[in-house]
């Protein structure tokens, strides 16, 4: 039923479209990659040139898959750390179709050249207003399902998710030229205020969130450290936010948002510490379980990436490295560091823990959830490596005042292992997908129960 009020329904429903929309996102990303290599593909086929497929890629991915997969593992774990029902599930649900045929209709748009022309912004008007009404209602049914909790204390992960529903529908309002229209170098400025923000104030609180849920729950180990998981979230709430204008350092920005962007991107080192020492000494003694864990080696590898991440964010931040690095496929590497390395690794994991309890059904092979795992492991791996040497190329190239026409050649073989690692990752994902198909029509599982236990539902019992 659309308007169903059976329990965890809307969180069944956003995580099994979110998993189709990542391999549709991953699909069109895909077909860019392989026109680096091979540009005739799209010949003759407007659809499929870069500069849509490109748009088409990013707000499938973001707002498709990530988005919608952060939002149903939230709506999974707020009722479960509040003891109390959604506030109001068929609302939910509501919410999950219409965001669907929201996502759908941009996407189409910008394939066919219909398009805001702004960074992670290129939705139409129409859209704008539908996201934005979406994040609004999602916003109200959480806060008042946590309103009606039966615990006193709010833990950690609430923390985080109830931040990035305040701090979602405002950063999209303000970052959308369908609400705030400026001019120029404004324009750009603001631009960039809501492309960082996105990251860090809904992609980096849901993910981190998500987090501190799974890793205690999955090695059955209590957090290291509450206090330290507060300051954490404060540090991201003040730091974050003036971060974005690092992205435009080589333009005639005022000197003084130069300065704070580069000073607070530094600082962005502190919630890491926090976040990444609490992970690593909840984990203390038990990294045995990532062996025959597989939703807890998921999230932990996408803590891995996170680390990896964070490193690089506040070192390519500065402006001496900045101005190397920038305008390279280093920085598409940097960014899919963070939301495909990091934020989609802790929602996989999530989701084979997850799914199983809010459909009631062992998943349908554990044996293809470990494949997906190597597949999008080992992809990404070669993917990233591709990234980062194709963007130090570019860099020495310019660097050295080397033609491009002469070392731009060099960048091919690069581009050869990008789309080899992309295409890793996107049968990764269709074995992902085909797990999911699977488990909902309950065909029977191939596995014992025994097999992996944080990937069976409580009420199956275990031999």
């Amino acid at each position: 039923m659309i308007l169903s009020d059976k329990e965890n329904s809307a969180s069944k429903n956003f995580i099994i479209t979110a998993v189709i929309w990542l391999v549709v996102g991953m699909s069109l990303g895909l077909t860019g990659a392989i026109e680096f290599v091979a540009p005739d593909l799209s010949s003759n086929i407007p659809q499929l040139t870069f500069s849509r497929i490109r748009p088409a890629h990013i707000n499938a991915v973001a707002f498709g898959w990530l988005s919608m997969a952060n939002i149903g593992i939230v709506l999974y774990i707020i009722p479960t750390l509040t003891r109390c029902k959604l506030y109001s599930e068929k609302f939910a649900n509501f919410i999950c179709y219409v965001w669907n045929f929201a996502i759908f209709a941009g996407v189409l748009c910008l394939l066919n050249g219909y398009s805001e022309g702004r960074e992670y912004a290129e939705f139409p008007v129409p859209i704008d207003i539908i996201v934005v009404v979406g994040l609004i209602s999602l916003s109200y049914n959480v806060y008042l399902t946590v309103l009606n909790r039966k615990v006193k204390k709010l833990y950690v992960s609430l923390w985080y998710m109830l931040g990035a529903f305040f701090w979602m529908p405002i950063v999209y309002f303000i970052g959308n030229r369908t609400f705030v229209r400026l001019d120029g170098l404004n324009d750009g400025i603001v631009n960039w205020f809501y492309g960082h923000n996105i990251l860090g104030m809904w992609f980096t609180t849901l993910g981190v969130g998500i987090a501190y849920y799974m890793i205690p729950k999955l090695s059955g180990r209590p957090l290291w450290s509450h206090s330290l998981s507060m300051l954490g979230f404060w540090t991201i709430a003040f730091f974050y936010a003036p971060t974005g204008t690092h992205h435009i350092l080589q333009s005639p920005v005022p000197e003084w948002l130069k300065a704070l962007a580069v000073v607070f991107s530094v600082a962005l080192v502190i919630p890491v510490i926090t976040v990444l020492t609490n992970f690593f000494m909840t984990m203390k003694g038990n990294w045995w379980q990532v062996a025959n864990n597989l939703p807890l080696r998921f999230v932990l590898t996408g803590a891995l990436f996170y680390f990896v991440t964070c490193i690089q964010g506040p070192f390519q931040a500065t402006r001496s490295v900045n101005w190397y690095i920038h305008f390279t496929q280093w920085v598409p590497g940097h960014a899919h560091v963070a939301l495909l390395g990091t934020f989609s690794f802790f929602d996989w994991g999530a989701i084979y823990y997850i799914f199983p309890r809010v459909t009631g059904k062992q998943i349908y092979s554990v044996a293809l959830a470990r494949a997906h795992y190597w597949f999008t492991f080992i992809g990404f791996l070669i993917f990233f490596a591709a990234f980062t040497i194709a963007g130090l190329v570019q860099s020495a190239g310019w660097h050295l005042g080397i033609p491009v026409g002469q070392w731009v050649v060099e960048l091919v073989p690069y581009w050869i292992y990008r789309a080899l690692g992309g295409a890793m990752m996107w049968f990764g994902n269709i074995l992902l997908l085909f797990n999911i198909i699977q488990t909902v029509r309950g065909v029977k599982p191939l596995d014992e129960p025994t097999v992996e236990p944080a990937m069976v539902p409580p009420g199956l019992a275990r031999v």
